[in-house]
């Protein structure tokens, strides 16, 4: 990257260690937040199940039965999580999550602090073209919100748990949005039953000397 990108992904960098370096403050969740694509599919042919002496088995050919989008919101100091797939990823619908999120899942909380990328649909400006300005208003100044630099995905905690549940819950065709939200319901209330944290190590005296290319040399 050349020296000024550099410096924009440090800067940004810094930003979100810093946050994750705060103590654990419920009044002040720090919430991240993701989304990946997937595929909706069925098998042309019905598998075949496994028995003794032989794998399950299924035919490589498939029907695609369209898209839909995975949204991930944990809070990885509390060990708590919340998963739903939707049919589209509009500013809208990134919007209503967020509602979702303030009035649902933390109505009392005074400020969510948000660590999320910077996808065109994750702004402010998306709470105003989903709702009335009095409600968009209200809903922002509930936020505190931190974006993860341009090809740093790996700084979401919740590209973390995306990767867990890719490999836990999304290992088999599903064919249907309905029955994937139920497959994600399952994984999301049995991880959040076992409450499982995610430990940050990666601090900002780390990235300085790790990642030193990315500063200037004096």
């Amino acid at each position: 990257m050349p020296p000024r990108a550099n410096a924009e992904f440090a800067a940004r960098m810094e930003d979100v260690l810093a946050v994750y370096a705060r103590p654990y403050d419920p009044a002040r969740p720090v919430v991240c937040m993701d989304e990946k694509p997937y595929q909706l599919l069925d098998h042309v042919r019905d598998p075949l199940p496994a028995h003794p002496g032989h794998d399950a088995r299924q035919d490589s050919e498939y029907i695609r039965c369209g898209t839909c989008s995975i949204f991930v919101w944990t809070e990885p100091l509390r060990g708590w999580r919340r998963v739903q797939a939707l049919s589209r990823r509009t500013r809208t619908d990134w919007a209503s999550q967020v509602k979702q999120l303030l009035s649902v899942d933390y109505p009392d909380t005074e400020t969510v602090v948000l660590v999320m990328d910077n996808l065109n649909t994750h702004s402010i400006a998306s709470l105003y073209e989903a709702f009335e300005p009095q409600e968009a208003f209200a809903l922002a100044q509930r936020l505190e919100i931190h974006h993860t630099p341009r090809h740093g995905s790996w700084l979401n905690i919740a590209e973390i748990e995306l990767s867990a549940l890719t490999r836990q819950c999304l290992d088999r065709r599903i064919s249907d949005l309905g029955i994937l939200n139920t497959e994600l319901s399952a994984w999301q209330n049995a991880t959040n039953t076992d409450q499982r944290q995610v430990n940050w190590q990666f601090t900002t005296h780390d990235a300085r000397i790790k990642l030193r290319h990315l500063y200037p040399k004096n």
